[in-house]
């Protein structure tokens, strides 16, 4: 079965209004709609009904620490290494900011929501400027910089 894209995501949260701030504020979604406990958000550059919805189910549904059945992390895109570069210093000037990598075919930053949900903002790399063995899964560090001034000319 071929996959497109993620088109959208759903997440319990403990606090709805505390997730909320953190998407809209802080990520720059937008609330589209409300249905009961059930908040729809999508970017400002797409016209889909929502790429996220959040469902606050109240504290008791909060778990233990560590690894539980459920969510492992969400990958949003952005359009550009700038993108990504203002991205990650809003993540870090709200002290979420838990990791960088690059994994050749995409660079991404690493934080993490009011209820400890994994976020990955990647910017994709084109297709037609992999290198070679890009296919091949790796993480490295991430040098923001040096990728911005390396792809600056070629996208």
């Amino acid at each position: 079965m071929p996959i497109g894209s993620l088109n959208h995501a759903v997440l319990y949260v403990s606090d709805l209004d505390r997730a909320l701030d953190f998407y809209v504020e802080l990520l720059g979604l937008t609330e589209f709609a409300r249905e009961g406990p059930m908040v729809f958000l999508r970017p400002p550059s797409t016209d889909r009904h929502h790429d996220l919805a959040l469902f606050g189910v109240g504290p008791q549904a909060v778990g233990d620490a560590g690894r539980r059945v459920g969510l492992f992390h969400l990958a949003i895109e952005v359009d550009t290494l700038d993108d990504l570069s203002e991205t990650r210093t809003r993540l870090a000037e709200a002290g979420v900011l838990s990791g960088q990598a690059d994994h050749g075919t995409s660079k991404s930053v690493f934080a993490a929501d009011p209820d400890g949900n994994l976020l990955e903002i990647l910017w994709p790399v084109p297709r037609h400027l992999w290198q070679e063995g890009d296919e091949q899964p790796a993480t490295r560090p991430l040098d923001l910089e040096r990728e911005r001034a390396y792809f600056a000319d070629l996208v």
